[in-house]
């Protein structure tokens, strides 16, 4: 891709993104989403081929449907107080429209078929945008109107999201697919404290994307792929396979790493609000999110596939991406722990 057109893309993301989380204003704040949507679609063909191509496609098309969704939202609700700014008196239906647009947005159940198939698509770099960056914008917009949101809808949501990420990342041997499932399931947990503490759903958020950024990268070391693509990492990147074990347990929700922190301040909140049907068909469905993690870990750790040379290691290192956030991003991702005490403060 020449270096300006990248640029102009790279930059209409990012001020697309910006203009939304900053705006009060609804058009602004939906402009901002389609411009996000327009640079990042070309992000996605950046590789010019059928799946990228098919990728890209499904993507664009979701995406619209669910822009022009939201824009039927917020003209039916501009009826009623008759202005376009965002205000927290939103008319009932037009917070459903809105909801059900945004959980399209963010890849939701049950509008999450999506998410996998984009991320299969693309190359790990624009997967990684796909499930963090892009989160960003639509979450910014919920922060604002949350207390028009109905807390049932957005908790059968949150946990169809949470099920069906669970359930679908278990027969899967592509990394972005369990990513993209995790991704799903990540969402749901988000979603479940957004009307009774936002902050904790921010909170959650960036956690999240620190250890997904982390997976991403360590994956994009060695271009793996698949599950059989990660098994044989051990033997051209031996020090990668403890790194990688305990960012994929972190994901997983497994103490004491950082990954357990969002999700034990998700209980704390809901059970202090009298919800305990909810947490504990949540904790339930974490154990499958972990199965399938623990799989990686196993294939990645503690299998060694026979190889073509009696030493047992390459005789010739290829050459690898440098990686300079690695080491930070690694101790983010494992020992963020200790800071629970500030965060339970945010209640």
């Amino acid at each position: 891709m020449n270096p300006l057109a990248q640029l102009i893309i790279y930059s209409t993301m990012i001020m697309g993104t910006l203009i939304t989380s900053l705006s009060s204003h609804w058009f602004l704040a939906w402009a901002g989403l389609e411009m996000n949507m327009l640079a990042f679609t070309s992000i996605l063909i950046k590789k010019t081929n059928s799946r990228s191509t098919e990728a890209a496609t499904k993507y664009f098309l979701v995406q619209s449907t669910a822009s022009m969704i939201l824009m039927m939202a917020i003209m039916y609700n501009n009826m009623y107080p008759g202005q376009w700014a965002m205000v927290n008196n939103i008319n009932q239906l037009s917070s459903l429209i809105m909801m059900m647009a945004f959980a399209m947005k963010l890849g939701m159940a049950p509008f999450h078929f999506w998410v996998p198939e984009v991320t299969q698509g693309t190359p790990l770099m624009p997967g990684l945008l796909l499930l963090t960056w892009q989160k960003l914008a639509p979450m910014s917009i919920m922060y604002q109107i949350y207390p028009s949101i109905n807390t049932n809808i957005l908790l059968t949501l949150s946990i169809l999201s949470i099920m069906v990420g669970s359930w679908g990342g278990l027969n899967q041997t592509q990394l972005r697919k369990i990513l993209a499932y995790s991704s799903i399931t990540h969402m749901g947990w988000m979603m479940t404290t957004l009307t009774y503490n936002p902050n904790i759903t921010i909170f959650y958020l960036f956690t999240y994307i620190i250890i997904t950024t982390t997976t991403f990268l360590a994956l994009n070391l060695n271009s793996n792929t698949t599950a059989l693509m990660l098994s044989r990492a051990w033997n051209k990147l031996t020090w990668l396979m403890p790194l990688m074990a305990s960012t994929l347990l972190s994901m997983g929700g497994l103490p004491p790493l950082t990954g357990f922190l969002p999700k034990w301040i998700t209980i704390l909140e809901l059970t202090k609000n009298n919800n305990f049907i909810m947490p504990t068909m949540m904790i339930t469905m974490a154990l499958l999110n972990l199965y399938f993690y623990l799989r990686l870990v196993y294939i990645t750790s503690m299998t060694l596939l026979p190889t073509s040379n009696n030493t047992k290691m390459k005789w010739q290192f290829e050459s690898t991406k440098p990686m300079p956030l690695m080491a930070p991003l690694i101790i983010l991702t494992t020992l963020l722990l200790p800071v629970s005490t500030t965060a339970l403060n945010i209640h």
